[in-house]
């Protein structure tokens, strides 16, 4: 089955920076649309940013210019780059994935219900 495992995570100042991952597992085809979700308390999951299998990416507005998603398709490993960290960037950060990677830009990528989801990874921006 399809695993999804999150590390990476941790506390630093803000402007500080961290490097996500997600080691995927289980996909029975590269047709794949994979995305960083968060989820801070009391407040909506949110889509951070969405890659397709062709290396395409989507941010939402908060992170552009900070964040970078990446792929190693050899490693099946995806990635989430964070620099200059804000304390509003505090959250549970999740890997999800989905089959289908042509609609992996769509207009509502943020809240497309991903099949696979990972357990998190707690990311704690202090000022």
């Amino acid at each position: 089955q399809v695993q999804l495992v999150e590390s990476g995570g941790g506390s630093v100042q803000a402007g500080g920076f961290l490097k996500l991952s997600c080691a995927a597992s289980g996909f029975t085809s590269s047709s794949i649309c994979m995305a960083w979700l968060r989820q801070a308390p009391g407040k909506e999951r949110e889509g951070v940013g969405v890659i397709d299998s062709g290396g395409r990416t989507s941010y939402v507005d908060s992170v552009k210019g900070r964040f970078t998603i990446s792929q190693d398709k050899v490693k099946n490993t995806l990635y989430l780059q964070m620099n200059s960290l804000k304390p509003e960037d505090t959250a549970m950060y999740y890997c999800a994935a989905d089959y289908g990677s042509w609609s992996c830009l769509l207009p509502a990528w943020s809240r497309r219900p991903y099949k696979y989801r990972g357990q998190g990874t707690q990311v704690t921006v202090s000022s």
